[in-house]
């Protein structure tokens, strides 16, 4: 049975999710690894993220003390992002996920490139036999 997000789970790996799970944190936490950023930097940076939605995720990850707000005096209001000591002791966690994630991206660009080649079809005006397909006529196997 499913733990609804209201439920603290007794899975230390699922309350660590619960932490950096939502559409755009683990982009906004991979954009603040090098440097503080302002709201606006931010938002540049990530272009498919709503302002709504970048400010959503930045008030949760302050609210769970992984990020820091710095509020600069002046007009106009600056506002930059940083990780907190604790927000750092994510950085391990954020270098597997990245790796795992160039991996996976690897894989999958490779399946879809061996997939487009082993399922060439011959030109339209040609009748492709379904056991030819299968018995590999015209996969290019050398060049993959």
């Amino acid at each position: 049975m499913g733990v609804s997000k209201k439920e603290i789970s007794p899975c230390p790996i699922d309350v660590t999710l619960s932490v950096i799970d939502g559409r755009w944190k683990g982009t906004i936490l991979w954009r603040l690894l090098d440097r503080p950023m302002r709201t606006n930097e931010l938002r540049k940076s990530i272009p498919e993220i709503t302002e709504r939605m970048l400010l959503r995720h930045l008030r949760d990850m302050t609210g769970a003390g992984i990020l820091e707000r710095h509020q600069e005096q002046g007009l106009p209001l600056r506002v930059r992002y940083s990780l907190t000591p604790y927000g750092r002791t994510l950085v391990p966690v954020l270098d597997v996920l990245c790796s795992m994630g160039q991996r996976t991206f690897e894989t999958r660009s490779l399946y879809l490139i061996l997939a487009e080649k082993l399922f060439t079809l011959p030109a339209a005006n040609e009748m492709l036999p379904l056991s030819a397909l299968f018995a590999g006529k015209y996969r290019e196997v050398g060049h993959l």
